[in-house]
């Protein structure tokens, strides 16, 4: 394997498709990205196309290619991470999607999840598949395609249909469609699988209608799991590794011990605690998720996720025109000295972790006349921060774990002022990477991992390194006041759509 000098890893996000080259000393080689459309139906649906996905993500994993120099056969895997939960069915002859994707920020399915909890499956759910109910899992999105497509039930019976997340997705298609697989990180977001047993649940399957005809192999998140097909690149590759986002981004960050916790400051946040070989279920509303399997047993972590993060900042540039583009965000937001009692709750798809209430809606309070462009900046970046801090309290207290820092990765973590914030709420150091594509490198490492590019796990903790590293400032007594006044904001913010009656707000992706 000698002339192989890199791993190619495809990062299919909400908002765009990127791949990226590493070599062994985990530098980047070439990428790409592109973006995609975010498509609307109605208020509170978030669609995409599954064939755009597929072309977008096809056309950079080649021009990534092309602008390192490299070859098919310069290639030694392909590592694949993915949007969670955004869910997909297709004609398993023609490969067509029969009906958009639905995109794991779509909130149609409230209601029916309301009805399951209602019907005592929220104590069910939680044992045997780490979640709590909620719209956000692709189980209730699968069972909306079944009832509203026609003809889909019948079809999926007759096997006729394929169901997957997106890795799944781009696995058949990668594959010319020889394989239907998916990994447990991605299975367990779909509240359809059992953490204890590793395979898909007949309780829960009944319980949402789902056939299992329609469901795909669960496989390891680090093994050879097929090879491109002909005319997919300029030779056939390996595919060996596959992890939802979030998961593959701890992987990146190296967090391979029990206790080591990453947040990714992406579209949403997601906070990840390894938790080790045992799936212990959370008292606060967390969700239990597998990790990654990459050796003979799943490693499990502990997670919040917080709905709006990064994408509070894409509303204040195309919603609200504060800023014309993302990175401006940080000077605006320096341009004062505090939120001057600001406080922004992003509630724009409801609240995730720990609060998880899909009827609260976006609330800015405080206001005065002399409120400015930079306070409201302000106050959003810190609205990010606090739901943060939130999840990280409670994760503290479900896994007993003492939390001696955070490795922070995504865009938004790019922000100083940001991680500034973060390090004065959380009181413990906040620890940025020198490279933060960790979501990419962790899909990579899986990859190489199994197609023998890295040795072994310490080979990969070695390449990690820290960029800069922000301690606390402001005095505990002013972090625990400004906590405070946010959780009379949250307040604020709490079951408003429920409360009015009103169409819920556009999601914004």
């Amino acid at each position: 394997m000698g002339f192989m000098q890199a791993i190619l890893a495809l990062d299919q996000g909400t908002t765009s498709s990127r791949a990226i080259l590493f070599d062994r000393s985990s530098a980047v080689l070439g990428a790409a990205q592109k973006e995609f459309r975010q498509v609307y139906p109605q208020a509170g649906w978030v669609e995409h196309d599954p064939v755009e996905i597929w072309q977008s993500q096809l056309e950079v994993a080649r021009a990534a290619l092309a602008q390192a120099g490299l070859k098919a056969r310069d290639v030694a895997a392909i590592g694949i991470t993915n949007q969670r939960e955004t869910t997909v069915l297709w004609d398993r002859r023609t490969g067509a999607p029969i009906h958009n994707a639905i995109v794991w920020q779509d909130r149609r399915t409230a209601k029916f999840c309301d009805q399951l909890k209602r019907a005592g499956l929220g104590e069910t759910v939680q044992r045997k598949t780490g979640l709590v109910i909620d719209a956000y899992f692709s189980g209730s999105k699968l069972r909306w395609l079944l009832d509203h497509v026609a003809g889909a039930r019948e079809r999926a019976g007759r096997g006729e249909l394929a169901f997957g997340t997106i890795d799944t997705w781009l696995l058949w298609n990668l594959t010319g469609g020889r394989c239907h697989l998916t990994d447990p990180s991605n299975a367990s977001r779909t509240m359809l699988y059992n953490l204890r047993s590793g395979d898909w649940d007949d309780e829960l399957l009944r319980a949402l209608d789902i056939p299992r005809e329609v469901l795909p192999e669960v496989r390891a998140s680090s093994e050879a799991l097929g090879e491109t097909g002909a005319g997919v690149l300029d030779g056939p590759v390996v595919i060996a590794g596959v992890a939802g986002d979030q998961q593959a981004a701890l992987f990146g960050q190296s967090c391979f011990e029990r206790g080591l916790a990453k947040n990714t400051y992406g579209t949403g946040c997601f906070m990840l605690m390894n938790i080790g070989l045992e799936p212990t279920p959370s008292r606060h509303q967390l969700l239990t998720t597998v990790a990654w399997k990459a050796g003979p047993k799943p490693e499990f972590a502990l997670e919040g996720s917080v709905f709006i993060g990064g994408a509070v900042v894409q509303w204040l540039r195309d919603g609200l025109g504060l800023v014309k583009s993302s990175s401006e965000i940080e000077a605006l937001a320096s341009s004062v000295p505090d939120c001057g009692g600001v406080y922004l709750v992003p509630a724009f798809a409801g609240l995730g972790a720990p609060h998880w209430d899909q009827y609260a809606r976006g609330t800015i309070t405080g206001l005065t006349r002399g409120t400015t462009a930079g306070h409201l900046a302000r106050a959003a970046l810190e609205g990010i921060a606090f739901q943060v801090a939130d999840v990280l309290e409670v994760m503290r207290e479900d896994s007993g774990i003492p939390m001696n820092g955070l490795r922070v990765d995504g865009g938004a973590s790019a922000n100083n002022l940001l991680m500034q914030f973060q390090a004065d709420l959380l009181r413990v150091p906040v620890v940025r990477p020198k490279v933060v594509e960790t979501t990419a490198l962790g899909a990579a490492y899986l990859a190489g991992l199994a197609a023998g590019f890295w040795k072994d796990r310490a080979e990969v903790r070695q390449a990690w390194r820290a960029d800069r590293v922000f301690e606390a400032r402001m005095s505990a007594d002013e972090a625990a006041h400004r906590r405070s006044r946010w959780a009379e904001a949250l307040k604020r913010a709490g079951e408003w759509e429920e409360r009015t009656q009103a169409q819920p707000a556009p999601v914004t992706a």
